[in-house]
């Protein structure tokens, strides 16, 4: 327990700053969250294996295809495959596409800066020309639109930054899970050190994309950009995917008059850390789709929880989004610790200042969020 020298909080989430400041998690420790955090995390580690690859996939592969029917195929087209998909016997590979626009749409690090410069849009144009060499309607139809094609390889600039984001997280998640048969893993507190830890691990970790046309290697975003892992996707994603997100269509009115979504995007609380989990299962709820694909990779210890429940699997999908957004807090505390001004555990009251207003700022998000509700159940 560190030693404080500043007055207490008078936050009304003061117990989960303080429980920050003691080195401890958002999330309650006890053998039950640790055995769900980290079995959902494995089967979100094989998921985003598979989301990570498609969308690494299509950014290299279907660059500036406007109508790429296989895009989800990863460039293995089989009848016996194209069968499977038309049976929805496959990843749902759309959640990834929603994360990403979410990303692309909400903005924020030194990506959504980059591709709003000019020497992205020079580097676009160059691509663009030689991607349609001797196309003369699509030459055309550049000139009569200029801003769609360069609109195209912004959102493949995001496509290619989440999946190497996601390639990160993936083996971190997979790391844990076997960490944790080892017996290593054993409170929450350790499973989120060892977020920090490979979070830290990757954070200078360059961000960079190319691709290749007519065997010509063509850098839509050089290493010379500067982007890196942490700042430039981590946070965003954080930002765009457990907090803001985009309202469910059939949940809340699109209607401006209706106002029933913020004016301001900075006012959007649609992201997984305040879902409900209860609507998992209806149609146009994107997080449906996650966690269909997550029940197909569920370790046997999870699922057997699962089915001792008073549904059985009748509610998995809602069973399935519990854990999963206790695993999010967890993440999200790993990412609180690891950006906070100076260490948590500091001794100097003016450091300890710094921290309990940048904690409070946190926690002035967390009020309607499920942060109780994951705690007491």
């Amino acid at each position: 327990m560190v030693s404080l020298n500043i007055p207490l909080s008078k936050h009304p989430l003061a117990e989960y700053i303080y429980r920050l400041e003691s080195g401890e998690a958002m999330l309650h420790d006890s053998p039950d969250n640790v055995l769900e955090v980290v079995g959902i995390l494995k089967s979100y580690g094989v998921v985003l294996d598979a989301y990570s690859r498609n969308l690494i996939y299509i950014a290299d592969h279907q660059f500036l295809v406007l109508f790429p029917f296989f895009k989800y195929f990863n460039g293995e087209v089989s009848f016996k495959k194209l069968l499977r998909y038309w049976w929805h016997d496959r990843i749902n590979f759309e959640y990834a596409e929603y994360c990403m626009r979410a990303m692309l749409w909400h903005g924020g690090g030194g990506l959504d800066n980059y591709v709003d410069s000019p020497e992205f849009k020079a580097i676009a144009e160059k691509v663009i020309s030689a991607k349609l060499k001797g196309n003369f309607v699509m030459l055309s139809l550049h000139r009569l639109f200029p801003e769609f094609l360069p609109e195209q390889i912004r959102q493949l600039c995001y496509y290619s930054a989440l999946g190497q984001f996601w390639r990160v997280m993936s083996d971190m998640f997979i790391e844990l899970s076997d960490r944790y048969d080892r017996k290593e893993i054993t409170s929450i507190p350790q499973v989120v050190q060892h977020i920090q830890d490979g979070l830290v691990a990757a954070a200078n970790q360059p961000i960079t994309y190319q691709v290749t046309i007519n065997g010509q290697v063509y850098e839509i975003i050089p290493p010379s950009v500067g982007l890196t892992f942490l700042m430039d996707t981590a946070v965003p994603y954080v930002e765009a995917v457990f907090f803001r997100g985009t309202p469910f269509p059939g949940t809340v009115s699109y209607n401006a008059q209706a106002a029933q979504i913020p004016f301001e995007q900075s006012d959007f609380i649609y992201g997984a850390l305040y879902a409900d989990p209860l609507p998992i299962g209806g149609a146009g709820i994107p997080p449906t789709l996650l966690m269909q694909d997550m029940r197909h990779f569920l370790p046997p210890y999870l699922h057997d929880i699962y089915r001792r429940g008073r549904r059985e699997e009748d509610d998995l999908r809602v069973q399935i989004c519990q854990s999963f957004q206790k695993s999010m807090f967890c993440v999200t505390t790993a990412a609180i610790r690891g950006l906070a001004p100076h260490p948590l555990d500091t001794s100097d009251p003016e450091q300890q200042r710094a921290n309990r207003t940048y904690l409070e700022n946190w926690m002035n998000r967390f009020i309607p969020s499920r942060l109780v509700d994951v705690n007491r159940g």
